[in-house]
């Protein structure tokens, strides 16, 4: 559990506490239409029940929670429609980030994505299932810092939550501790390569790799 007494400013801790109930989502412990009340929550996290509203506030906005009437709030169903629209979305804003910078690449761009990928490697060699996630998702994320758009990495922030918990039924449903670290390899070569084309052709096979799976899972 995290170290909350840490965490001085209530914005601060709000925010810890939003990452920690999207930490129990994504990793099963918070399962889906499970109903979620700022008691349990205070109680179950050792905080008031102040920051704990605040952040089921966000991450209802991040539709990780849905709120029905006489029903309260209860934890998302991933269902096969969710995941194929994230997969949807989530390629498109991944292939806009790359053609907008890829004129913009710099030696310091590129090495810093060297960088997160080495960060991968070195989880996926640990077989350190959560690091590979935060990894990866960091990776991925390199792509919308660098293009400097601000919208594009707006959207990329606003799915992360769904991303996270994505990657886990991910790795659930492909019965291993981390992501493929030769497809992450040839992605590295790819951005840092010469050929556009061959850059966003990878992202669409890379992103519909294990697709069918993972929807199969959920189903």
């Amino acid at each position: 559990m995290n170290d909350f007494s840490k965490l001085n400013r209530p914005d601060t801790l709000w925010s810890g506490v939003a990452e920690q109930i999207q930490g129990l989502i994504a990793s099963g412990t918070l399962t889906p239409g499970m109903k979620l009340t700022e008691a349990y929550l205070s109680k179950a996290l050792g905080v008031s029940r102040v920051p704990v509203r605040e952040a089921l506030r966000h991450l209802l906005s991040t539709g990780l929670l849905v709120s029905e009437p006489y029903k309260g709030v209860r934890v998302r169903h991933f269902d096969h429609a969710h995941l194929a629209q994230l997969y949807a979305y989530r390629a498109g804003l991944e292939r806009m980030a790359f053609t907008i910078l890829w004129p913009l690449r710099t030696s310091t761009l590129t090495d810093e994505l060297a960088r997160r990928h080495q960060v991968l490697s070195d989880a996926i060699a640990r077989r350190d299932s959560e690091g590979a996630i935060i990894a990866e998702l960091h990776l991925h994320g390199w792509c919308h810092e660098a293009s400097g758009n601000e919208f594009l990495l707006a959207d990329w922030e606003r799915i992360l939550p769904h991303l996270q918990c994505y990657f886990v039924l991910h790795q659930r449903a492909h019965q291993r501790p981390g992501p493929s670290r030769e497809a992450h390899d040839r992605y590295l070569a790819l951005a840092t390569g010469s050929s556009l084309q061959d850059m966003l052709a990878h992202i669409d096979e890379h992103m519909h790799q294990g697709m069918n799976k993972v929807l199969e899972l959920v189903e």
